[in-house]
C-alpha cells in the first residue's frame, strides 16, 4: 500500500494553506517512484485519488462548508477513483434545497481555494436535487455523471440521491438505448475501428470508455459501485472480469506515460509518443531487429488490448440487453425458429440448442459462421452463445484443423455468395480465424509504423476481402467499372480470395513476406481440396501481389517495352485478370487516400495494353515503326478538319520518334492544335485540361517553351507555390530547341478546373517564370506537417544507365516534405542535368521518385559524374532530413 504524507500535518508544519500545492507534488513525486519500483497501477491510481480527497477535505473543512447540510461528490473519472496525472478533477456541490446567500459565499470560497492553491484542474458543478433531476432527465451526460457521484465529505444522506435520481428519470431500456447510440456516435469518430494508427485511448473503440460504458449500463440496474461486484450476480464471468482489468490495467498505463510526456491530460497515442512509450513497457530494439520492430510489437499489443475490450463490450452489452430488457418489455414476443439440432434462430439471432453443442460437435464452431453467411435473415449471434463461442475457439487445434470436415466448411464459408466479410471480421473476433489458420492468429494487430498502412495487417486483409467481394454488386460497379467486369468472369473468385487472406500472412516474421506467405498458401490450398495447378496460381499471386502496382508506378508504362516486359511476368490472361483485381482491392484497403482516378487510370491503362500485349502473342517483338504510324495517322485524322497535312507534318518532323511512341494520339492533336494556333508568339504557351482516361481528379498541364537550362526546376517550384503535386512529368526537346513539357498535376483543393480565376492565375504563374529564365523563382517554405516529424526514413540515391533510352535513372528514397520536388530539381539545375521524364509517387511518409537525365544535348554522365552526383544528392538529402527531425 502506498503511504503519503498526511495533509493536516504537511499544511500545519508550513503554517500555510498554499503547502497543499507543494504536498501535492511531493505526493505526485511519490506515486511516480512508487510506480517505477512495480507499484501496481491500480494501486497508484486509487493513491492518487484518496490524497485528492484528502485535499478537497481540508479546503472543504477550511472553507466553513463542514457546518452546513452540503455535500462533495466526485463525480466522472474521479469518482471512479481514475486519476491519472492530468486529469480533471470534477466535483458536484449538492443540497438538498435551494442554495442560501450564506452557503453561497461559502461555495464561493471554496471553489476560489481551489484555484488558488493550483494543482488541481476542477470542473464544478453546483446543484440542487431538484436541478440534478430537472438535468438528468434532459441530459444523458447528466445522468451518466450522477450514476458515479461518490460523496467525499458533507451530508450523509445526500449519499443515496444520484442514483435515486437517474432510476427515476430513465428506465433501463431508455438509458441503454441512450447509451448505445452514445456509444455508436463516438465510434464513428474514430472511424468504427480499433485499429487507428494514431489512437484515442480513451475514446476509441477498444479504448478506457468502452470499460466505462458496461460500467454505466451494469450500475444503473445493478446498483453496484464495482464491476467486481456483478461477477455475483452473473453479468460477467470471474475470467472475462480478469480479461477486463488487465486490459484496463495496461490502457492506465499507457495513458499515465502519455500524461507524463505531454504533461497535459493526453489520451491520443501520437506517432511522437509511441516510441518513448514502447521503450517504457520495455519493447527496446535489439540488434539485427527491424528499425522499428519494438514500437510495432507494442502497438500490437494495444491493439489486441482494444480488440478483447471491444469484444467483451459487445458481448456483455448485448447479454444485458438480451437478458434484462428486452424480457422486460411488454409487448414483447420471442420469436424461435428451430434450424438443425445445433442451432435455432432466436429474434433473429443464432443460438445454441444447448450448452454443450461446441464441446460435443465441434464441427459446429465453423457452422456458425457458415449459417450467418449463408442466411441473409441473420442479423448476428445471441450474447450466450457468443460466450460458448469464444470459450470454444481456444480448443480449435491441430487435429481440428486437420478434420475434412473441418476444412469443407471453412472453404463453403470461403465460397459463399453473401456476407464474406462481415463473416470473416466476426471469426475473427471471436477468436476462430486465428486460431483455423495460426498464421493469421500472428498478425493479428501487427502494425507498420509507417502512414503507408493505416490499418493493422489483420484488419487491411479483410478490408482486402470486403473490396474484392464488393466488384460483384452492381452499387459499386461505377467507381470500379472496368475491374469489376473482370472479376466477374474470373472462373473462381475462391482462389483470389485465398491469395487475399495470405499475400501479407508472413509479415513480421522477416524475410520476404511474398515467399513465405506463398508457401503457406500452397500447404493450406492442398489440404483444403485444391489441384495443384490451383495451388500454384494462388502462390503465384501471392508472390507477385505488389508486381502490377510497382510497375505501374514506377515504370513508364507508355514505354511498349515496359508493357510487354510486365506481359511476360504475367503470362497469360488468366494470370492478368486475378492479378488485376487483387492489385485494385489491395490499394484500396491499404489506404483510401491513395486511390484516386489518377492510379485507377495508371492500373486501367496497364492492364489494357498488357491484355493487348498477350492477345497479339507474347513473343512478337514491339514493331515500332508501324506503332510510330498508326498513331501518326490516328492523331493525324483529329487535327485534318482544321489544319493541312503539310502544317501538321511542319510540326512533328521536330520531334523524335521517342514523342509518338509514349504520346497517345489523343495527346498529340491537342499539343499540335496548340502549337500551331500559338505561331510564332514568343511567349510560352500554357495549356490545362482533365487527364485523359476519366482521371477526374488530375489535371494535365501542358508547357511548350524554348528549352532552358532550368526548365523543370522552374516549373516544379512554381507548381509546389501553387499548391498543385506533380505527379508524372514527360519532357520532349524538339530539333528547334523547344520543349514540350507535359506534367500531370493533383490539386490540393479540386478547384483548379472550375475555377477560372485561379486557372487564369497558374497560367500566369507559369508563363511568368518561364520567361524570366534567369530569375529561378526558389523553395516556397512551408511547415513540416507534425506526423511527418517522427519517421526515420533512410535516403537512398540509385542511378543506373538505361541503355535503351540512353539515359541515366536516378531513383530517390526518402521522406515526404513540402517541396520536396522543387528542391530536387534545384539540384539537378544546379549539376547542369536536363530532365526528360519523372515518375512522382508518395507512398504515405516516403516519397520515392524517379527521374531520367542526360547532361546537355543528350551526353551521358560518366562514371565519376555518376558517383559524384550521388553523393551530392544523398548529402543534400540527408541534410533535409536532419532539419526535418531537429528542427532549430
Amino acid at each position: 500500500m502506498i503511504n503519503t504524507s498526511p495533509l493536516l500535518n504537511y499544511v500545519t508544519s508550513h503554517h500555510d494553506i498554499q503547502a497543499i500545492n507543494q504536498w501535492r507534488t511531493e505526493v505526485e513525486k511519490q506515486l511516480q517512484e512508487s510506480y517505477e519500483n512495480g507499484q501496481p497501477i491500480r494501486e497508484v491510481i486509487k493513491a492518487r485519488s484518496n490524497s485528492i480527497d484528502e485535499a478537497l477535505i481540508f479546503l472543504w473543512n477550511h472553507a466553513g462548508l463542514d457546518q452546513t447540510e452540503l455535500g462533495l461528490f466526485a463525480v466522472g473519472g474521479y469518482g471512479r477513483r481514475e486519476m491519472l496525472p492530468y486529469s480533471d478533477t470534477d466535483i458536484m456541490i449538492l443540497s438538498e434545497d435551494e442554495i442560501s446567500e450564506e452557503q453561497g459565499k461559502l461555495i464561493s470560497a471554496f471553489i476560489s481555494s481551489l484555484w488558488d492553491v493550483g494543482n488541481f484542474k476542477p470542473g464544478t458543478s453546483v446543484r440542487t436535487i431538484q436541478n440534478c433531476v430537472d438535468q438528468a432527465a434532459n441530459d444523458l451526460t447528466v445522468a451518466t455523471t450522477l450514476i458515479e457521484a461518490r460523496l467525499i465529505t458533507g451530508n450523509e444522506q445526500l449519499a443515496k440521491w444520484p442514483r435515486r435520481i437517474v432510476a427515476q428519470t430513465w428506465t433501463d431500456k431508455t438509458f441503454y438505448d441512450a447509451k448505445m447510440q452514445e456509444q455508436a456516435k463516438r465510434y464513428a469518430q474514430h472511424n468504427n475501428t480499433e485499429s487507428n494508427l494514431e489512437p484515442d485511448i480513451k475514446n476509441a473503440p477498444g479504448g478506457i470508455r468502452d470499460i466505462n460504458q458496461i460500467g454505466w449500463i451494469a450500475k444503473r440496474h445493478f446498483r453496484v459501485n464495482r464491476i467486481y461486484d456483478l461477477v455475483h450476480l452473473g453479468f460477467i464471468t470471474e475470467f472475462e472480469l480478469g480479461v477486463l482489468e488487465e486490459a484496463e490495467s495496461f490502457l492506465w498505463e499507457i495513458r499515465t506515460h502519455l500524461h507524463r510526456l505531454a504533461k497535459r491530460d493526453e489520451n491520443r497515442l501520437l506517432f511522437e509518443y509511441q516510441r518513448d512509450i514502447a521503450a517504457k513497457f520495455g519493447y527496446v530494439r535489439e540488434e539485427g531487429q527491424p528499425v522499428n520492430f519494438a514500437v510495432e510489437q507494442f502497438m500490437k499489443r494495444y491493439y489486441r488490448t482494444a480488440q478483447q475490450i471491444s469484444t467483451l463490450n459487445e458481448m456483455l452489452l448485448a447479454y444485458f440487453n438480451e437478458s434484462v430488457i428486452t424480457p422486460r418489455l411488454t409487448d414483447y414476443e420471442r420469436e424461435i425458429e428451430d434450424i438443425n439440432d445445433r442451432f435455432k434462430i432466436v429474434d433473429g439471432k443464432l443460438a445454441v440448442q444447448h450448452h454443450k453443442v461446441f464441446s460435443e460437435e465441434p464441427s459446429a464452431i465453423l457452422e456458425i459462421f457458415y449459417l450467418l453467411a449463408n442466411r441473409p435473415e441473420i442479423t448476428g449471434i445471441r450474447a450466450r452463445t457468443l460466450r460458448l463461442l469464444v470459450l470454444a475457439a481456444k480448443r480449435i487445434d491441430q487435429r481440428f484443423r486437420d478434420n475434412p470436415e473441418h476444412q469443407a466448411l471453412f472453404m463453403s464459408i470461403i465460397r459463399s455468395p453473401h456476407r464474406l466479410y462481415d463473416t470473416m471480421v466476426a471469426m475473427k473476433r471471436y477468436g476462430v480465424l486465428g486460431n483455423y489458420i495460426p498464421a493469421f492468429g500472428q498478425i493479428m494487430g501487427l502494425m507498420q509504423y509507417d502512414l503507408f498502412h493505416i490499418y493493422t495487417v489483420d484488419a487491411h486483409t479483410l478490408l482486402l476481402l470486403r473490396n474484392l467481394s464488393r466488384f460483384k454488386e452492381p452499387e459499386f460497379a461505377k467507381d470500379f467499372p472496368v475491374v469489376s467486369s473482370v472479376f466477374q468472369r474470373i472462373a473462381r473468385h475462391d482462389i483470389v480470395y485465398l491469395a487475399a487472406i495470405f499475400h501479407d500472412i508472413a509479415k513480421g516474421r522477416g524475410g520476404d513476406h511474398s515467399e513465405l506467405g506463398a508457401i503457406d498458401a500452397i500447404e493450406f490450398c492442398r489440404t483444403h481440396g485444391f489441384t495443384e495447378r490451383e495451388c500454384k496460381l494462388v502462390a503465384w499471386l501471392i508472390n507477385n501481389h505488389l508486381l502490377m502496382s510497382l510497375t505501374a508506378q514506377k515504370k513508364d508504362i507508355s514505354d511498349p517495352d515496359e508493357v510487354k516486359e510486365f506481359a511476360e511476368k504475367v503470362g497469360d490472361m488468366e494470370h492478368l485478370d486475378y492479378l488485376y483485381t487483387l492489385t485494385v482491392a489491395d490499394i484500396n484497403a491499404t489506404n483510401p487516400k491513395l486511390w484516386n482516378t489518377w492510379r485507377a487510370s495508371l492500373m486501367r491503362q496497364l492492364y489494357t495494353y498488357a491484355r493487348d500485349v498477350i492477345r497479339s502473342g507474347l513473343g512478337r517483338p514491339v514493331d515500332y515503326q508501324m506503332l510510330i504510324e498508326d498513331t501518326k495517322f490516328a492523331a493525324s485524322e483529329l487535327l485534318v478538319n482544321d489544319f493541312s497535312l503539310a502544317e501538321v507534318e511542319k510540326v512533328w518532323q521536330e520531334l523524335g520518334d521517342e514523342y509518338f511512341v509514349k504520346e497517345s494520339a489523343n495527346e498529340i492533336a491537342w499539343h499540335t492544335q496548340a502549337i500551331l494556333q500559338h505561331g510564332d508568339n514568343p511567349e510560352p504557351l500554357v495549356l490545362l485540361r482533365a487527364h485523359r482516361n476519366a482521371a477526374q481528379d488530375a489535371v494535365q498541364i501542358f508547357i511548350y517553351t524554348r528549352d532552358q537550362a532550368n526548365l523543370f526546376a522552374t516549373t516544379v517550384a512554381v507548381l509546389d507555390r501553387m499548391n498543385l503535386d506533380v505527379q508524372d512529368a514527360k519532357i520532349i526537346t524538339a530539333s528547334t530547341d523547344f520543349s514540350l513539357d507535359t506534367y500531370l498535376v493533383l490539386d490540393r483543393f479540386g478547384t483548379l478546373l472550375t475555377d477560372p480565376e485561379r486557372e487564369r492565375k497558374v497560367k500566369s504563374a507559369l508563363v511568368d517564370a518561364l520567361s524570366h529564365s534567369d530569375q529561378y523563382p526558389g523553395i516556397m517554405q512551408r511547415r513540416i506537417p507534425r506526423h511527418l516529424r517522427h519517421f526515420d526514413i533512410q535516403n537512398t540515391v540509385d542511378i543506373v544507365l538505361n541503355p535503351a533510352l540512353q539515359q541515366h535513372m536516378v531513383e530517390i528514397s526518402t521522406l515526404d516534405q513540402p517541396g520536396l520536388l522543387a528542391r530536387i530539381g534545384a539540384l539537378f539545375m544546379l549539376q547542369g542535368l536536363d530532365i526528360h521524364s519523372a515518375k512522382i509517387a508518395t507512398l504515405g511518409e516516403r516519397a520515392e521518385d524517379i527521374f531520367f537525365v542526360t547532361k546537355k544535348n543528350g551526353v551521358l554522365l560518366n562514371d565519376e559524374e555518376v558517383k559524384l552526383f550521388a553523393e551530392t544528392l544523398k548529402a543534400a538529402l540527408d541534410e533535409a532530413s536532419n532539419q526535418i527531425c531537429n528542427p532549430s
